[in-house]
């Protein structure tokens, strides 16, 4: 009874799922059966669910189905590859434009090659942005350019991003999109040349030209060195006047509106990249390999960074005009560095790939004879149900051909762009999804621009310490986490409600990660730093450095022989400095720094002054010492070291780098199935106009008014200003404490939101197919044919 009950089951299954995988295209047999499998053993085991052979027998039953699939599979793929050894190659599927034609170019006509060039391309785009980080200071300099209107430079791409990127997207995608893609990454490297034309158009400048031999500079040894003792001791208390200047003016008008045309122009070729170079990667591959691709892309485009600053730190060793000779060293502080040459390097990289990318056909010919397989396969499937169906099914087929009639796109106009977004801003999922991203991308603004500076305040680390971290650390923790996450739902191809899940899990740890922030502090640091600034307009009263003209002072903190951190020497009442035989500078005569005689402190002696002759007051003269003793009395005050007082926060620094691994690699292992979400939402016709309405929104409310919001939360927590001829300057010193909970916590509110609309996506995301096998029309059929077994049951029984 047993061994006919299983060869009943094994015989129909294999009479089901063959005649049904005969009419499927590979991908929806894939789906098939599984699921036909799962709800047939299922209804095995309502009649003995403990018998060991009926296990058995399901156990066989899986192998089969299994070998079935690989055999269709294999069918699938021979029928692809004879049609594409068959069809002529059309217009739409040949690689190259006009004399770059032919079998050399067409075999790079793959996902492959294309996947590592969009790679590469977005490697060379991203180095542009990390370029101009790392050179801003030497513009500044040359053309005398204000951090305020940098500030406003840096936002242009984002400002054209918001006008242009939603209509961009919806015409280009409707066209060659590759070719679109050339255009944009055309407009890069106009945007790379309008960035350098400044140096072509005003040159390196008096001043560079005036410390070259060609120029008359003569080469002097000491000529840095006193350039950098007048700079510095422009930081002394200057009892008779004369301290350091305000800066005035600005430079050049002319050269900031180019560099702000410039970054204008880069966002729109940001925006055709970003929307459409994806979209074409998702439509031209299978279902199931769009995660893998679409990591290995991000892990390319994470690399960009890394090389920009290297890039900018080599190009800025070089001075500013190569062909000639300065007659200083790059550690002069006049030193300007060629910021221009790199621009040129990443021009033309650009040019060459963007010309190679724009060579891909409309649609890879692999793409293309796998769609023409699957539309024979389903009008063969059309046809037979014609001849075979039932009124009810023959209905049913009818409705569905209508459907496909229905999705055909129309033609781009300015009308069909407004349904069509109208159409994006009526679906539930897609909105949650990009409101979701909003404020995620708004969340993490100051963890993406301020880290080093964050870092620098709180755990006291050097500038180049916070950018190895932020640039190397997080890096490798980012390219682990997309790679993995990438070839993980390639590999077990989970449901869109699993991937939403992920992202709501990956959310809340993101929350709590950016709330353990708060608390990982150092104590130390935040009582060591004296804040005692003079302010003659609201207190009239004599203080310690209530004469020594700091107001224009910048800051160059000094740590006192009393283990506490002064704003500069300045600010601590030094008057005199003291340079020792090692090169080590300490300064003395401090009104603000009492003479603690701390036992850890190597004060100057009276035995120092007298044998080294090193010693210089504020107007930068060598003090003599062969008159008389009475300067002794100069050694009775307190004195101080350059740099701020050492402090342990090693441990919390540690702590909070551990933390900041964790956020990063979860950040990204969120990415791309958050992508394939956003794309798999709406439908096919819509997903290039989708990323690029979806762009638009995220520029207008997360990329422009999220630096400014969290910059002024910034300005909230400054303790000491620097001070201009006509306004405030840049901000010396932050409280560290305040900074800490009041960062964090706004930053965690802000995720936390994103967190519930995801939340949303999670809710709305339930019907929702990503791949291939999980497309609607065979979970019909699995339906119609689990009816049709429950049918047979019930007239056995």
């Amino acid at each position: 009874m047993v061994q006919s009950e299983e060869r009943k089951l094994e015989e129909h299954v294999e009479g089901r799922v063959t005649a049904r995988s005969d009419e499927l295209p590979e991908e929806t047999t894939a789906a098939a059966a599984p699921e036909e499998l799962h709800k047939l053993l299922n209804n095995g085991n309502a009649h003995e669910t403990t018998d060991n052979n009926s296990k058995d027998a399901q156990a066989r039953i899986k192998a089969k189905l299994k070998r079935e699939k690989s055999e269709q599979d294999r069918l699938m793929t021979e029928e692809i590859n004879k049609l594409l050894h068959d069809m002529p190659l059309e217009k739409n599927v040949t690689c190259g434009f006009w004399i770059f034609r032919g079998d050399f170019f067409q075999r790079f006509a793959n996902q492959t090659a294309y996947v590592l060039l969009y790679g590469i391309v977005g490697c060379i785009f991203s180095m542009t942005y990390a370029y101009f980080n790392g050179t801003i200071t030497t513009i500044e300099k040359r053309f005398k350019i204000p951090s305020k209107n940098t500030g406003i430079i840096s936002v242009g791409n984002d400002i054209s991003q918001t006008l242009v990127s939603a209509v961009l997207a919806y015409y280009a995608g409707k066209g060659h999109r590759p070719r679109w893609i050339g255009f944009g990454l055309l407009t890069i490297v106009v945007f790379c040349l309008m960035t350098t034309s400044p140096h072509f158009l005003y040159g390196p400048g008096e001043d560079a030209l005036a410390l070259t031999k060609e120029f008359g500079a003569l080469p002097d040894e000491n000529a840095t060195l006193e350039a950098i003792e007048e700079q510095r001791s422009k930081t002394l208390c200057r009892l008779t006047g004369g301290g350091a200047e305000c800066e005035v003016g600005e430079g050049n008008f002319a050269p900031q509106v180019l560099l702000f045309v410039a970054q204008f122009i880069s966002g729109i070729g940001g925006s055709l990249y970003y929307t459409l170079g994806v979209s074409y990667m998702d439509d031209n591959t299978k279902k199931s390999k769009t995660p893998a691709l679409l990591s290995l892309s991000y892990f390319l485009r994470m690399l960009g960074p890394a090389i920009g600053y290297a890039l900018a730190s080599f190009c800025l060793r070089l001075y500013i005009a190569p062909q000639l000779h300065p007659v200083i060293n790059n550690k002069d502080p006049r030193w300007l560095g060629a910021w221009w040459l790199g621009w040129l390097v990443m021009g033309g990289l650009l040019s060459c790939s963007g010309i190679f990318l724009s060579m891909f056909p409309k649609e890879l010919p692999r793409a293309a004879a796998r769609r023409m397989v699957e539309e024979k396969r389903r009008r063969e499937r059309h046809s037979l149900k014609q001849k075979e169906s039932t009124e009810k099914e023959q209905l049913t087929a009818d409705l569905e051909t209508r459907a496909e009639q229905s999705t055909a796109e129309p033609q781009a106009s300015f009308k069909d762009m407004l349904v069509t977004f109208k159409r994006l801003t009526t679906n539930k999922t897609y909105m949650c999804n990009t409101l979701s991203n909003i404020f995620y991308l708004i969340g993490y603004t100051p963890f993406w621009i301020f880290t080093p500076k964050y870092i620098e305040v709180q755990y006291k680390q050097s500038a180049a310490t916070s950018s190895m971290v932020t640039g190397t650390v997080a890096l490798a923790f980012s390219a682990i986490g997309v790679l993995l996450s990438g070839f993980i739902i390639s590999r077990y191809k989970p449901k869109a409600r699993y991937m939403a899940a992920w992202n709501v899990i990956c959310a809340v740890l993101v929350v709590a990660g950016v709330v353990t922030y708060a608390f990982i502090g150092c104590p130390d640091n935040e009582r060591s730093v004296i804040v005692n600034i003079h302010n003659s307009a609201v207190n009239d009263s004599v203080t310690c450095n209530s004469a020594c003209a700091c107001d224009y002072v910048r800051y160059s903190p000094v740590c006192g022989e009393n283990n506490m951190t002064y704003i500069s020497a300045c600010h601590a009442g030094c008057k005199m400095e003291h340079v020792r035989s090692d090169g080590r500078k300490v300064f003395y005569d401090c009104s603000c720094i009492p003479g603690a005689r701390n036992s850890t402190f190597n004060r100057l002696t009276a035995l120092d002054l007298a044998n080294e002759a090193n010693s210089r007051d504020p107007t930068g003269k060598a003090l003599d010492t062969s008159s008389s003793m009475a300067y002794l009395e100069l050694l009775a005050a307190g004195q101080a070291t350059p740099g701020a007082c050492p402090v342990n926060c090693w441990t919390q620094f540690v702590a909070f780098l551990s933390v900041m691994c964790f956020l990063k690699f979860i950040g990204a292992a969120g990415r791309a199935s958050n992508f394939l979400v956003s794309v798999r939402c709406v439908p096919e016709k819509d997903k290039t106009a989708a990323m690029g309405f979806g762009m638009m929104l995220c520029s207008m409310f997360a990329f422009i008014p999220g630096p400014i919001f969290f910059g002024w939360i910034f300005d909230r927590m400054c303790l000491v200003w620097g001070k201009t001829c006509t306004n405030k300057g840049n901000c010396w010193l932050y409280d560290p404490e305040s900074m800490r909970y009041t960062l964090n916590f706004t930053a965690a509110i802000f995720i936390s939101l994103g967190a519930v609309f995801d939340f949303g996506v999670w809710y709305y995301v339930k019907d929702l197919k990503i791949f291939d096998e999980e497309i609607k029309e065979v979970e019909m059929q699995i339906v119609q044919h689990e009816e049709e077994v429950n049918a047979e049951k019930n007239t056995e029984i």
